[in-house]
């Protein structure tokens, strides 16, 4: 039997294992222009907790008692297609689903001799081009300039970080551990990083790690610690805003520091973005990444999560900051 995993209600607040149900069904055979799928890697991401919710937004939310999706490495295990063949590797959005049948629409071919199956769910697939055109789009990276990135231990906000240091940018980063510090400093060669957990003044850390102002926030928190770094902008500042994952779970809106005097005196530029805005360039900017890498200009770490039950958990633990880099889960 096929194992499938819904999503059995909406969560309030924090998800919990009892918010998804584990299912079966059968193995279906794919039709003319259908391909059957054998999914290897599922990538979990914050963003789906907002497609939890039955509110409007740039996606349509989950339905009750269907599977939720997300990004996935998967195997062409028949084809009756005639852009794919047996034994091909795809990546695209699918289901929580062992096995499924694909029309192939949304379906992209993955190349494992250019690079490991995993990093298509993340240096070289959605994450590595948020980070990317996020950067370079918004944040218009000058070389000399500062740069801060929250989350920065995760699998964008590391990114986000390398590709500012490529373009010359100093580069301090934000995380949750003493461990993920290090990290930064010594794997992804951020210039500074702070442990906002252990900072007793957030605002003052900041300071102090960019003396000469911040041009540039990529933000993927929100929160507290965006308060603080906002504090230390300079004039004409940018603010990619890719996250709020500080806020995903809460249950009210909370009241936090009026953005627009902010903004306003210093003549910056704050722009909530969607990857999907900029996707005419992405043939471009994943070529760019994959020269980056096989330059060893870029490096990435993964979270690897094993065996299909695992898949919710591993999305929970994200709200806890249990990965370095991308979190995936290897079926």
């Amino acid at each position: 039997m096929n194992k499938v995993i819904l999503l059995k209600k909406r969560p309030v607040g924090k998800p919990s294992l009892s918010d998804f149900e584990f299912t079966s069904d059968s193995i279906a055979d794919p039709m003319s222009g259908h391909v059957l799928l054998k999914t290897l890697y599922v990538s979990v991401d914050p963003y789906l907790r907002g497609r939890m919710n039955d509110s409007l937004s740039y996606i349509p939310p989950f339905e009750i008692g269907k599977p939720v999706q997300s990004g996935i490495i998967a195997q062409v295990i028949d084809s009756r297609h005639p852009e794919f063949r047996k034994e091909d590797f795809v990546s695209g959005t699918l289901g929580w689903k062992e096995y499924q049948v694909s029309d192939g629409k949304g379906l992209m071919k993955v190349d494992l001799k250019v690079s490991p199956l995993s990093s298509y769910l993340g240096i070289l697939g959605m994450t590595g081009l948020t980070a990317y055109l996020g950067l370079t789009e918004i944040g218009i990276p000058m070389a000399g300039e500062t740069l801060v990135v929250s989350g920065a231990a995760g699998a964008v906000g590391s990114v986000v970080g390398q590709v500012g240091k490529i373009m010359g940018c100093k580069v301090v980063g934000i995380t949750g551990t003493d461990e993920k510090v290090e990290l930064l400093k010594s794997k992804f060669k951020f210039d500074h990083a702070i442990n906002y957990k252990t900072s007793d003044d957030l605002k003052k850390a900041i300071y102090n790690a960019c003396p000469d102002g911040v041009d540039i926030y990529f933000d993927n928190v929100g929160g507290e610690i965006s308060d603080a770094v906002l504090s230390n902008i300079n004039k004409h500042a940018r603010l990619p805003v890719c996250g709020a994952i500080s806020q995903y779970n809460d249950t009210k809106i909370p009241t936090g520091p009026r953005l627009q005097p902010i903004l306003l005196t210093k003549s910056a530029t704050m722009r909530g973005f969607i990857v999907n805005d900029f996707s005419a360039k992405f043939p471009a900017a994943l070529k760019q990444l994959i020269v980056w890498l096989k330059e060893g200009k870029l490096t990435y770490s993964e979270t690897i999560i094993y065996g299909f039950d695992n898949i919710p958990q591993a999305f929970i633990d994200l709200f806890d900051g249990i990965n370095t880099g991308k979190m995936i889960v290897k079926v």
